[in-house]
C-alpha cells in the first residue's frame, strides 16, 4: 500500500533523535469518510508538544534507537487523553526517549480521536446504569470491559482507534528490516485510554497482527474480552485506588490467568487517579523499571 512519509526532526530538552512520521491509510481512513480533519496541537511555552486532538488523519512516528544499541524490541505507544486527545508529550516523546535510551525502537501511534459534536456520550451499560466499581468490586465488570460510553459515537471511536492500532502493528512488521526491528519482538504500550486501544487490538487481531506482548498502565479494556488462544504475555500497572480502571483492570488479569495465559500486575497504593512517566516521588514511579525488567527477563 503506497504511503506518505514525511522526515521529521524534534527538539528535546536534552538532544534531538530523527524520526518518521507515515500516515496509516492512503486517502481517508475507513470510517471516517465526510469527517472534518480539525487537528489541533497544543504546545507549551518552549514549543513542545503537549497534546494532540481533533485526529480525523491517523498516523505513526517513527522514533528508532542507535543502530549499534539495537535490540530488535519495538514498542507501539498508545497514549492516554480519553479518546478525546494524546498526551503525546508524556506518553510518547518522553517515553521514546527513555526506550530508546535503551535500544528498544519506539512508535507513537496517533490514533483517531472523538469527533466533537453531536452531544454528551451515554454513561454505563445495561440500562445506562453509571459504571462505579471500586477494585474490591471488579465482578462488577462484565467480560472486563471498563467502558463508561456505551453510545453508538463511543463505540464507533474506539473501533476506528482499534482499527488504528491493527494498522500499525501491520505497517511496523513490514518496515522491520529496515528499522532493526524483531517482527517477533513487536508489543504495545498505552496509557489510560491507549491502554484500551492496545488491548482491544490485541484481543481481535489475528495471526498476522497479534503482539508479541501487551502493557497497559492506568489502562482498562473498552471493549467486551475474550482472552485469544496463544494470548501474548500481558503487563499490567495502576493504582489501587483508581476508581473503575483499577476493577476493570483486576479482571482483565483474572480472565488472562484463566485463560493460561501469562499475566504480570502491579497494583500500587499510593494515589487514585493516573501517574506520569517521571512520577518518582511515589512507589507506583517505579513502574518503567519493572516494565523494562519484564521485558528483558521476557527476552524481549
Amino acid at each position: 500500500m503506497k504511503k506518505a512519509i514525511t522526515i521529521l526532526a524534534l527538539a528535546l530538552s536534552v538532544g534531538a533523535f530523527a524520526q518518521q512520521e507515515i500516515r496509516l491509510y492512503e486517502g481517508v481512513a475507513p470510517g471516517s469518510e465526510g469527517v472534518q480533519d480539525n487537528e489541533r496541537v497544543n504546545r507549551a511555552a518552549d514549543g513542545s508538544i503537549q497534546s494532540i486532538s481533533g485526529v480525523v488523519t491517523p498516523s505513526i512516528t517513527v522514533y528508532l534507537p542507535d543502530a549499534s544499541k539495537a535490540t530488535g524490541t519495538a514498542v507501539i505507544l498508545c497514549s492516554g487523553g480519553g479518546l478525546m486527545s494524546h498526551s503525546w508529550g508524556s506518553d510518547v516523546i518522553n517515553m521514546a526517549q527513555w526506550l530508546n535510551e535503551r535500544g528498544i525502537a519506539a512508535i507513537g501511534l496517533k490514533y483517531r480521536t472523538r469527533v466533537m459534536g453531536g452531544g454528551a456520550p451515554r454513561m454505563g451499560g445495561g440500562g445506562g446504569q453509571a459504571l462505579s466499581a471500586s477494585v474490591t468490586e471488579f465482578s462488577k465488570i462484565t467480560k472486563s470491559n471498563a467502558n463508561p460510553d456505551t453510545s453508538e459515537s463511543g463505540v464507533k471511536n474506539i473501533d476506528n482507534a482499534i482499527n488504528d492500532a491493527l494498522r500499525a502493528m501491520e505497517i511496523v512488521r513490514e518496515h522491520a528490516s529496515e528499522w532493526h526491528i524483531d517482527p517477533s519482538k513487536i508489543g504495545y504500550l498505552g496509557f489510560s485510554a491507549g491502554g484500551g486501544v492496545g488491548i482491544g487490538a490485541t484481543v481481535r487481531a489475528d495471526a498476522q497482527h497479534r503482539p508479541a506482548f501487551m502493557a497497559t498502565i492506568y489502562g482498562p479494556s473498552l471493549i467486551d474480552v475474550e482472552v485469544p488462544q496463544n494470548a501474548p504475555k500481558l503487563f499490567i500497572a495502576t493504582r489501587g485506588d483508581h476508581h473503575n480502571v483499577a476493577a476493570g483492570l483486576m479482571s482483565l488479569y483474572l480472565d488472562w490467568k484463566r485463560a493460561g495465559a501469562n499475566a504480570e500486575m502491579h497494583l500500587y497504593d499510593d494515589g487514585t487517579g493516573p501517574f506520569g512517566p517521571d512520577d518518582t516521588g511515589n512507589t507506583s514511579g517505579t513502574w518503567r523499571e519493572s516494565f523494562y525488567r519484564w521485558l528483558t527477563y521476557n527476552k524481549f
